[in-house]
């Protein structure tokens, strides 16, 4: 299951709500309306849209979509839930045999943890297990990477597409000494293409390719997890010892945690004993 993650959207409107509060308490509301000007932003927008279809094909530019919606999700899944699944998974494997797991899967919504669970339950060698998860792992960092690759050359594209208006303005301005009444409307275009440019890139483009990256990496950390616990399921381990293995991942607060539920949690405790 996933939930909105309102970090990203609060930041942005935050960002822009910072400059336009820098602006306006310098200038006024009058002064801030002289910050919008239609010419600049379709010189960045225009000129962007059409730099990036050059550079991506058609497929890359959908998958970027389905990519950037993850900006805007926060997975629900956390290590403490995942390892307390693997410790009840371990339980009723020992009980009544890797078989009975098949059961439990119904109640479980990661693809990944079904796929590894299932491979466990058919025999597949431990070795064949990793190789297999790895190999997806790899896949998904490859599918991520090309769907953030459209984010990234934005954040590189936006800042020279306004240093392009700011070219364009000033020879339009330089073009119009002789009417001076002409020289402040051209230098605001010069100008403020690169201001749009810049802030599209450092406060959208840049920031959200970085979210994407550390919830990439996130996402690779919870799958490496996912394999060792699998593992630990499929060889048997007991699930004390596999408590213990997968809790080396958790910060020392969630440690304190978990411990603090087995304690409210005596016939855990007592199914872990045995």
């Amino acid at each position: 299951m996933t939930k909105k993650d309102l970090m990203t959207p609060i930041g942005i409107t935050l960002g822009f709500a910072m400059v336009m509060v820098g602006i306006m308490s310098n200038a006024g509301i009058g002064g801030a309306a002289s910050f919008i000007q239609i010419s600049s932003i379709v010189i960045v927008l225009g000129g962007l849209a059409a730099a990036i279809l050059v550079n991506f094909n058609l497929t890359e530019v959908k998958l970027t979509f389905r990519v950037t919606k993850e900006a805007f999700k926060e997975s629900s899944m956390n290590l403490r839930e995942l390892i307390s699944l693997f410790v009840r998974l371990s339980e009723r494997a020992r009980r009544e045999g890797l078989l009975a797991l098949e059961a439990e899967l119904e109640e479980v919504d990661d693809p990944f943890i079904r796929k590894g669970i299932l491979l466990a339950v058919d025999g597949v060698e431990p070795d064949v297990i990793n190789e297999i998860m790895n190999a997806e792992i790899s896949a998904v960092e490859e599918r991520h990477q090309k769907g953030r690759a459209l984010i990234e050359k934005a954040g590189e594209y936006a800042p020279a597409w306004g240093m392009i208006g700011t070219l364009i303005g000033l020879v339009l301005m330089l073009s119009s000494l002789s009417t001076p009444e002409e020289l402040g409307p051209k230098m605001a275009v010069a100008l403020l293409t690169t201001f749009y440019g810049t802030l599209l890139a450092n406060l959208v483009f840049i920031p959200m390719a970085g979210k994407l990256e550390n919830k990439t990496d996130q996402e690779v950390f919870m799958k490496q997890i996912i394999i060792e616990g699998v593992i630990g399921v499929q060889s048997g381990q007991n699930p004390k010892l596999l408590e213990e293995k997968l809790g080396a991942f958790l910060s020392e607060n969630d440690k304190k945690i978990l411990e603090d539920e087995e304690q409210n949690d005596p016939l855990g405790e007592a199914a872990n004993e045995a």
